[in-house]
């Protein structure tokens, strides 16, 4: 649906819900209110701008954080009366220094302890879809690029740069090679794994979402 601001529906206090989310993992960042004012100027300066119910003034997202967000897309809801806004996050989403402000909550996990909530996201529990652990594995490589914990790897790699991530995918498809030609159907797993990880980083890198490539895929060749 194209956005036309005169036709949004404002509420009494002359705000919309804004609905912040990953342009190219798709995870839902945060939930903030636009006025006026503030879509004006995220139309303007191409950068996230909300409207603080607290503090009942302006405030443009990273402006003292440095955590910016690129907007990529505005759509509204079918009411007009609510906005997703499709970003590219230079940064954790929350003031907590997180990738997003949500967490996951379960029955056993009622506080959304993050490090509980990961710890179930493991192959078994997605096997309603074979295809899930891509989506997890999106999701965590641009929470790592935006929160860039000590000790992990793929805080290495993105602190490498876009060097060191191509010597590795480089060398992922040289071993998947290898092993495909030594007929080894075990290493070749692992090597195809590491391989699919290592693209996946460069994706983020480069700022091209998964769900592109996909249709570029879908275009080309199930129409052969």
């Amino acid at each position: 649906m194209k956005l036309n601001i005169n036709e949004l529906k404002f509420d009494e206090k002359g705000l919309l819900p804004a609905i912040v989310q990953d342009y190219q993992s798709k995870e839902v960042l945060t939930l903030a209110y636009m006025n006026h004012e503030s879509l004006k100027k995220t139309v303007e300066t191409g950068e996230t701008w909300f409207y603080s119910r607290s503090r009942q003034e302006l405030w443009h997202k990273g402006g003292t954080s440095g955590n910016t967000q690129q907007v990529v897309e505005l759509r509204a809801d079918c009411d007009q009366d609510a906005l997703v806004v499709l970003v590219r996050p230079a940064g954790p989403a929350c003031h907590e220094g997180t990738y997003s402000c949500f967490k996951t909550v379960t029955a056993d996990n009622p506080q959304g302890d993050t490090e509980k909530s990961s710890s179930k996201d493991t192959p078994s529990s997605l096997e309603g879809d074979r295809f899930a652990i891509l989506n997890k594995l999106e999701s965590l490589i641009a929470e790592r690029q935006a929160e860039l914990p000590e000790g992990s790897y793929t805080t290495y790699l993105f602190e490498e740069g876009v060097d060191k991530i191509l010597k590795k995918v480089g060398e992922e498809a040289s071993e998947v090679i290898i092993a495909a030609k030594n007929r080894d159907a075990e290493e070749l797993t692992w090597e195809s794994a590491d391989l699919l990880f290592h693209w996946l980083v460069l994706l983020r890198e480069q700022g091209l979402p998964l769900d592109e490539v996909l249709k570029r895929l879908e275009d080309r060749h199930l129409k052969r």
